[in-house]
This record gives structure tokens, C-alpha cells and sequence, in this order.
């Protein structure tokens, strides 16, 4: 594009100097709240036994964070759009912030609860404004491509991270320090983003907030969000699950019926209507059930089955780390500007969905070097290299006073597939267990052998699972390679978004029609 065409169109002449900068402390912001979804995992059944928390509410200390943050994301993306994005951005850190250390410091059942749906809340402020940070303050195709490489390597690799870190601080500090740990990040971050970050201006959407928006995108999602996390612990056919499957449908249904019909809504519907983006919402977000169930997975294998201790669990999932970073930072960066998007994020779920069908081959005796190392590598290059382009695709062609809210989207898709994938694949893996036990313990005389078909039951149960997570990756990479269809960065227009003909597809340039 042009400069003239540029301006024209509303960008900024010349990019913020600062921005490289910027990007670190919007890295590492991300880092943190990426951090959380599992680090607290690893140091859950340590924190259970200090503070007296019951089998039955154990599981609170990571629905509380899950449901606040999916719930609030949407009305985060909003808020970010209405204060300014850096704003929301040092806000949302310094509540994080506090949170933890409420977290680290807690005493009872109740005041641990409450931190986490305290850290959800101010995560669900942060995560939206990051993202739309950098898309705001990277216009250029090539930087652009790097700086989302930088980004969804974080958003793709981080949860490995946490699993590493959680161990380490657990087994040689203490559960609390899983919380602490938060603080210097948040603190460093928000000193960085005060004095770095210079958000462009006339990105604001300063519209009257949409009240009847907030509370049933908020209450559809929580109950969707619940829905899925209480169907993992009491089934399917449970009433209350029902009930919040059946309310969710209704809220979210409302929800859109309103938002088509208000003056300013909460997610203007051209943000998802959009091929590109609502291709890539989808496709994410069924690409992070796939992962999500299989962390789950890999975790009990590696520790139940293998017996292997935290720490070293965590730095087990090392290659997938390794894979994501250079599938997002050298695969995808370095092809984004040359392939359109959907070259890459069709055969990167497909590579994933490949080291999730050797993983099918698992057995209790199973070589980690053989075929986890392999199975884990294809996974993270596939999953990077597909994360980075879908990463910045939703939010290109968007205008920059939806930037915050386009942000949430990616966010929300992230949340609700990560709870969706928890709580379906946990429970196809304990049907499947339960059967193999009931068939196979009949044959079982002694002890040792009704253990070993205990253990053989859990790996069948995985195994069956992953088989399911192998076909959701597959249908992810069909629906990429089908409803994306923007070009190659600076090639030709977002279709379908409403920008003029011929216009560049980066953003952020005010090219959506209403």
C-alpha cells in the first residue's frame, strides 16, 4: 500500500519507535496469564492438603479462574476498546498482581476461591488488550508477522511452561510461590507498558456501554463454561449440567438477537460474521480442545503411569516448547507475507493432528525417546505454525476501535475450547477406561495383576481419547483450509469484511463497513 494510500485510510504515517519494546512487555503480560492455566495445576493437590480443601471443591481452584475469565472476556475486550488498550492493559496487570498474591496468601478454602475468580476477572481485562495492542502498533506485514510469531509462540507454548515451572516451584519451594511467581512478571510489565507503549490515537470506541450485552454474554458463557466443567465430575445425563447447557443456548441466542438490534453493541456482529475471522475462531478454538485434553492426558501418563516426578513431567513436555517456537517464530514468520494464512494454518493443524496420531500407539511401556519426543515435536511445529497466522488474522481488517473486542474473541474461543476439551475428552477416556477394567480384572488373580490392568485401563482410556483429538485437528485444519481465504499480508483485501477494493489487509486501518 501506498503512504498516501495510508493515510488516506486513517494509519499511522510512521510507526511507534517503540513498539519492539512494547512487544516485550506485552510478551511477557501474555506469558503470565498463559502461565496460570496450568501452573496451579501441578501445585493443586499440595495447596488441597494446606488448606483443607475437600475432593468434592478441589476442583473450584480452577473452575473459579475458568469461569470468570471466559465469562468476563468479552466485556474485558469492550472495556480495553472504551479506556484505550495501554490503560487496560497496566489496570489489568496490577489486579493480577494483587490477586496472586491473595492467592499466595490464602488461608482457607473460601479466601483461595476468591483469588482465583479475582485473578480470571483482571485476566480477562489483560489478555484482550495485548492482543489488541500489537494490533494496533504493528502495521507492517513483515513486522507484523514477527511480532505475532513472538506472540503465538507464547500463546501456543506457554500452558508447557506452566507445567515446568509449577513442578519446579512446587518440589522445591513451595505450592504458594506457584501465585508469587505472578508479581515480579506483573510488576515489570506494567512499569515497561506505562513509559513504553504509545497507543495510536483515534482507536477508542467511545460509545455508551451496552449493559443488556454485558450481563448475557457474561451469564450465557459462565453457564457454558460451568456446563462443560461439571459435566467432567457428574456426567452428561446430570440435571444441573443440562440445565446450563439449555440456559447457555438461551442467554447466547438473546445475546445475539440484541446485539443485531442495539445501537452499540458489545461484539458488533461484523466482527465474527467476517469468513476470515469466524474461520479462524473456530478452527482455534477446536484445535485448543485437541491440546488442552491432551496436556491433561499426557500429564497423568507420564506421572500415574510412568512415575516420573513433577519437575520431570514438565520438562517432558520440553520439545512441544521447542516445536511451538520454531513452527510460530521461524516456520510461520518467515512464510506469513509469501503464503495466504490458510496454507499455513491447514497443514499446521494437520502436522499436530499427525503427532497426535502417533501418540494413539501409546502403551505403559512405551518409549519417552521413541515415540513421545517425536509425537510432541510434530505437535508443537504443527500447532506454532498454525497459532501465528490465526493469531493475526483475527484481528486484521478489523477497525481499530473493535481492535479490543476482535481480541476477546480469540481469547473467548481459547477458554471455551480449553473447557470443552478438558471435560470431553476426560470423559471419553474414563468411559473408556472403565470398560477395559470391567472386561479385562475378571482375569486378574493376584494384586500386582489387577493393578497392571488398572494402569492398562487408564493408557486404553487416554488412547481412545486421543483418537477423538486426532479428528477434531482434522476438522480444524478443513475448516481453515475452507472458510479462510484472505490473502498473503499487503496482497489484496480481507474478502468479505467490507474494505474497499485493493486495500492492504493489514490492520489498523479503518476499513469495515457498517
Amino acid at each position: 500500500m501506498s503512504e498516501t494510500a495510508s493515510k488516506a485510510l486513517g494509519a499511522p504515517a510512521e510507526p511507534d519507535p517503540g513498539r519492539w519494546k512494547a512487544l516485550v512487555f506485552i510478551a511477557l503480560a501474555q506469558l503470565m496469564v498463559v502461565l496460570d492455566a496450568t501452573i496451579v495445576n501441578i501445585a493443586l493437590p499440595s495447596a488441597q492438603q494446606d488448606l483443607g480443601i475437600s475432593d468434592g471443591n478441589r476442583q473450584w481452584v480452577v473452575t473459579a479462574y475458568a469461569l470468570a475469565f471466559g465469562g468476563l472476556l468479552l466485556f474485558g475486550g469492550r472495556i480495553a476498546d472504551l479506556w484505550g488498550r495501554k490503560k487496560a492493559f497496566v489496570v489489568g496487570l496490577g489486579g493480577f498482581a494483587v490477586a496472586s498474591a491473595l492467592g499466595g496468601a490464602a488461608t482457607n478454602e473460601a479466601m483461595m476461591f476468591g483469588a482465583r475468580a479475582l485473578q480470571g476477572a483482571f485476566g480477562a481485562l489483560l489478555a484482550p488488550a495485548a492482543l489488541s495492542l500489537l494490533a494496533v502498533m504493528f502495521t507492517d506485514a513483515k513486522e507484523r508477522a514477527k511480532a505475532f510469531g513472538i506472540y503465538g509462540a507464547i500463546a501456543g507454548g506457554g500452558g508447557a511452561v506452566g507445567l515446568i515451572l509449577g513442578g519446579f516451584l512446587t518440589e522445591y519451594l513451595d505450592w504458594r510461590w506457584t501465585f508469587f511467581v505472578n508479581i515480579p512478571f506483573a510488576i515489570v510489565a506494567a512499569a515497561g507498558a506505562y513509559f513504553v507503549i504509545r497507543e495510536p490515537e483515534g482507536g477508542r470506541n467511545r460509545s455508551p456501554l451496552d449493559i443488556p450485552g454485558v450481563v448475557l454474554s457474561t451469564l450465557g458463557l459462565v453457564a457454558l463454561v460451568y456446563g462443560f466443567t461439571r459435566a467432567e465430575s457428574e456426567g452428561w445425563s446430570d440435571s444441573v449440567t443440562i440445565g446450563m447447557f439449555v440456559a447457555s443456548a438461551v442467554l447466547l441466542a438473546t445475546f445475539v438477537i440484541v446485539e443485531s438490534r442495539v445501537k452499540a453493541p458489545l461484539l458488533p456482529l461484523r466482527v465474527i460474521t467476517e469468513r476470515n475471522r469466524g474461520g479462524v475462531y473456530l478452527s482455534l478454538g477446536l484445535a485448543i480442545i485437541a491440546m488442552f485434553g491432551l496436556f491433561l492426558f499426557l500429564t497423568y501418563y507420564l506421572q500415574i503411569v510412568k512415575g516420573y516426578s513433577p519437575v520431570k513431567t514438565g520438562f517432558a513436555f520440553l520439545p512441544m516448547i521447542v516445536g511451538m517456537i520454531t513452527g510460530s517464530t521461524q516456520i510461520g514468520t518467515r512464510l506469513m507475507t509469501r503464503v495466504a494464512p490458510r496454507l499455513l494454518m491447514g497443514p499446521g493443524f494437520l502436522v499436530a493432528a499427525l503427532g497426535m496420531l502417533l501418540l494413539t500407539r501409546l502403551e505403559i511401556g512405551s518409549s519417552y525417546a521413541a515415540l513421545l519426543l517425536p509425537a510432541m515435536l510434530l505437535l508443537g511445529l504443527g500447532m506454532g505454525t498454525a497459532f501465528m497466522p490465526a493469531m493475526s488474522l483475527s484481528t486484521q481488517g478489523v477497525e481499530p476501535r473493535d481492535a479490543g473486542v476482535a481480541s476477546a474473541m480469540v481469547n473467548t474461543s481459547q477458554q471455551v475450547g480449553g473447557a470443552i476439551g478438558t471435560a470431553l475428552l476426560n470423559t471419553i477416556a474414563a468411559s473408556a477406561t472403565t470398560s477395559y477394567i470391567a472386561d479385562h480384572i475378571a482375569g486378574a488373580g493376584s494384586r500386582s495383576q489387577q493393578q497392571l490392568v488398572q494402569l492398562e485401563g487408564m493408557v486404553e482410556g487416554y488412547t481412545s481419547a486421543i483418537w477423538f483429538a486426532v479428528g477434531i485437528l482434522v476438522v480444524a485444519a478443513a475448516i481453515a483450509l475452507t472458510l479462510v481465504n484472505a490473502g498473503r499480508p499487503g496482497s489484496t483485501a480481507v474478502t468479505g469484511s467490507g474494505s474497499r477494493e485493493g486495500a492492504a489487509d493489514e490492520v489498523p486501518v479503518p476499513v469495515v463497513a457498517h
